[in-house]
């Protein structure tokens, strides 16, 4: 592969023209392709196999006017303060606007909150539920615009609107957590180059790259159901990751340069060894998100194929979009006229860099290091074991929207619980007295100290399926609507004991926690199939045995610390007004997995980046003490570059007003600070330290079994090696230096 790389890179730098022209074509062909499509999102799940999902499907079935699977609105209005919803003047105004949402496009059916019970004791709260005939995904603008009108009206009318449901679109988002990830990357960048050419050229290709991965994104979600987050998360990524990519292959470069290599030459030189090293890196991040499919959950899949996409795209521009610009730039890419002295000084050997003085200093004091790691991180992940999983709802909308604000409205009028009513399912078809069923099912609820009201049974046309509606007295994210679900479906067996009843619990809230259930199962599963592609992706790269186990213990180990600071943050609510989290809940359910998806791949980029220069260096003769300050000096201060770039990058989202969004945000920043610095930076050494030689051992047997891959362009060098020996025999007739023969 270096080799086929390195040819790559002098194609794209002499073809420079051509191939940012190719790009250029695609971006617009992207953009274009935005332009003419309506994309949608949706955070609507289905989990096959589940008792709420069972019972949705019936619902669909036995009550279509239901619409079971349609997206649904809560009108909320709240009377002035000091009046009343029941007076005459003020009623009249609720039923004129009940009666518009029931002329809007696409709705199904829309509750009376006078006819239906709909109003609070206190008669200053009421709230007309909406349920359209189409799912989330396909609500229209001009369904959506009508539903805004309807509250506009019942605002100018003297009345306090808000919306909640899934049918209300959250409100677009301000681009200040990817400017303040671009500024802060630029920042480090030029640190790190001492050159706004250098600097800018890893910036140039993200943008393009996110930009193009972003556009498809949007057209895909044209023709799929694709999740509302699954575009940042995309971004987010694609950003972080384009940025890196592009950092190493141009550090390289630059060295090629400094080397005496001409351009052309430094390019491919740099392409087939810091290349190979971004395809692998690349190809485990794709991996681990694509891996998130098998769970079996439509949004998770979607979120994961779509970052996955942003990074093959990403990997795809570092490797001909990059050597192409570097053709235009030349060597003025390595030009450091704004690196400072201390710094050029390192560079021309005459001072010893900071990560060499890092490396000999975790190199002789091991056992402290690896002491220190290790219980500076189990101390952080001790919070983990009080985990907890649930899905985002309106209680973790953005503070003074009109999701939030409706359900802090509902909360104040009609209990906690009003938000997340539980449905119950009362399946009689085979039961000789489907009445009895409904009637005991009820009985049962109303027996519950957590159910603060139970509304009578709706039975189907054929009177053989019934449906009740049991309102919590706890809000929908906390532990006791859990414990409740549980309750109420093990004490569901007394209700089926005549073996012709089947109840079952459903609603948005039951689905949740299902959800969050399912992922909580599926967490351990994921991360046995992660680790164990680690091992093998490893053991491959570094024909190693230790070294693999070593780095899939290190992954794990700053995977339970971050989720210990997620709990102790979000969930617990330690230093939130530090970090912007306005109210404590539990840790949304999608992030452990995503988590343990995408650092997976962030933590093999800095392992084969860092290490591989150990290798590098072991296998020329160095000692393993050698090898590991060797590595330290080649790899360290781009790594670090690297660090600091994601993890800015990741903690701008911190200024997301969206719940997810924000956790995602802080969980992958402290990830990658955990894995890079204390895990690759301390961990590793100290650990590999302790080994000595017998970290690089491998069996013979092995050894034979196992292909090259050659990540550290090994094979490259000595072809390389082998063409410039031969260049420098004389030529037979004139005695000159004949000219380098092409590679291959």
């Amino acid at each position: 592969m270096a080799i086929f790389l390195y040819r790559l890179g002098r194609l794209a730098f002499r073809r420079r023209r051509l191939v940012l022209l190719a790009w250029i074509a695609v971006l617009v062909a992207a953009v274009i392709g935005v332009s003419s499509v309506s994309g949608s999102t949706t955070d609507e799940f289905t989990l096959p196999g589940t008792q709420s999902q069972q019972a949705i499907d019936l619902l669909e079935k036995e009550f279509p006017q239901a619409s079971a699977d349609g997206a649904t609105a809560r009108v909320v209005i709240e009377a002035p303060d000091g009046q009343k919803l029941t007076s005459a003047a003020h009623k009249q105004e609720v039923e004129s606007l009940v009666a518009d949402l029931r002329k809007a496009p696409q709705v199904a059916n829309v509750s009376d909150p006078f006819t239906g019970g709909l109003v609070s004791s206190s008669g200053s709260i009421a709230y007309a539920q909406v349920t359209y005939a189409v799912p989330q995904a396909d609500i229209t603008p001009a369904a959506s615009d009508a539903l805004h009108q309807v509250a506009d009206k019942g605002e100018k009318a003297s009345l306090k609107i808000s919306l909640g449901g899934n049918a209300v679109l959250e409100e677009e988002q301000s681009n200040a957590a990817e400017l303040i990830g671009l500024l802060v990357a630029a920042f480090v960048l030029v640190i790190t180059f001492g050159s706004l050419v250098a600097a800018g050229l890893p910036l140039v290709s993200a943008i393009v790259g996110v930009g193009i991965a972003l556009c498809a994104i949007i057209v895909a979600s044209s023709f799929v159901d694709m999740a509302s987050n699954a575009q940042t998360l995309a971004l987010m990524l694609g950003l972080a990751v384009a940025i890196d990519y592009a950092l190493f292959i141009v550090s390289r470069y630059r060295t090629e340069l400094r080397e005496g290599h001409a351009p052309e030459e430094a390019a491919g030189r740099a392409l087939g060894t810091a290349g190979s090293a971004v395809v692998f890196a690349g190809l485990t991040v794709v991996i681990a998100l694509a891996g998130l499919s098998v769970i079996g959950i439509a949004m998770l899949t979607t979120m994961g194929l779509a970052a996955a996409f942003a990074i093959a795209v990403a990997v795809l521009v570092a490797l001909t979009l990059l050597p192409a610009t570097l053709g235009f730039t030349g060597t003025r890419v390595a030009a450091d006229r704004l690196t400072t002295r201390r710094v050029r000084a390192e560079q021309h050997g005459r001072r010893v860099t900071m990560g060499v003085r890092w490396g000999r200093f975790v190199t002789r004091h091991p056992w402290k290091m690896l002491l220190a790691s290790v219980v500076g991180l189990g101390v952080l992940a001790i919070p983990a074991l009080s985990l907890r999983l649930t899905l985002p709802d309106d209680s973790m909308a953005a503070p003074g929207s009109t999701q939030r604000v409706a359900y802090e409205t509902l909360s104040k009028g009609f209990g906690p619980g009003f938000s997340g009513p539980l449905t119950i399912v009362v399946d009689a078809r085979d039961s000789d007295d489907a009445k009895t069923a409904a009637a005991d099912t009820s009985a049962m609820l109303d027996g519950l100290d957590e159910v603060a009201t139970v509304r009578p049974p709706v039975f189907n046309e054929a009177g053989d399926v019934a449906l009740i509606t049991a309102v919590p007295g706890s809000p929908p994210t906390s532990q006791e609507t859990v414990d409740l679900v549980a309750d109420i479906r093990d004490r569901s067996n007394a209700v089926e004991k005549d073996g012709g009843t089947q109840v079952m619990v459903t609603g948005t809230t039951a689905l949740n926690i299902d959800v969050s259930v399912k992922l909580g199962e599926a967490m351990v599963p994921y991360l046995a199939i992660v680790v164990g592609l680690a091992l093998v992706l490893l053991l491959l790269v570094f024909r190693s045995v230790l070294i693999p186990i070593k780095a899939a213990a290190g992954f794990l180990l700053s995977v339970v610390a971050t989720l210990g600071v997620l709990v102790a943050v979000f969930q617990w609510g330690w230093l939130k007004d530090i970090f912007g989290v306005d109210e404590t809940a539990p840790v949304v359910s999608l992030l452990p997995i995503l988590l343990i998806g995408v650092v997976f791949g962030l933590a093999m980029d800095y392992e084969v980046f860092l290490v591989s220069g150990m290798r590098e260096a072991y296998v020329h003769g160095a000692s393993p003490t050698e090898a590991i300050v060797t590595g330290f000096r080649h790899g360290a201060r781009v790594v670090t570059a690297a660090a600091i770039i994601m993890i800015s990058v990741f903690a701008g989202f911190l200024l997301d007003d969206i719940a997810l969004v924000k956790s995602i945000g802080m969980g992958l920043a402290t990830a990658v600070l955990f894995d890079a610095f204390v895990i690759r930076m301390t961990l590793v050494p100290a650990v590999m330290t302790l080994l000595g030689a017998r970290a690089w051992a491998l069996p013979h047997w092995l050894d034979r079994l196992l292909p090259n891959v050659d990540v550290e362009g090994e094979k490259l060098r000595q072809v390389l090696a082998e063409r410039d020996r031969q260049s420098r025999i004389p030529a037979q007739n004139d005695q000159e230096p004949a000219a380098p023969a092409p590679l291959g």
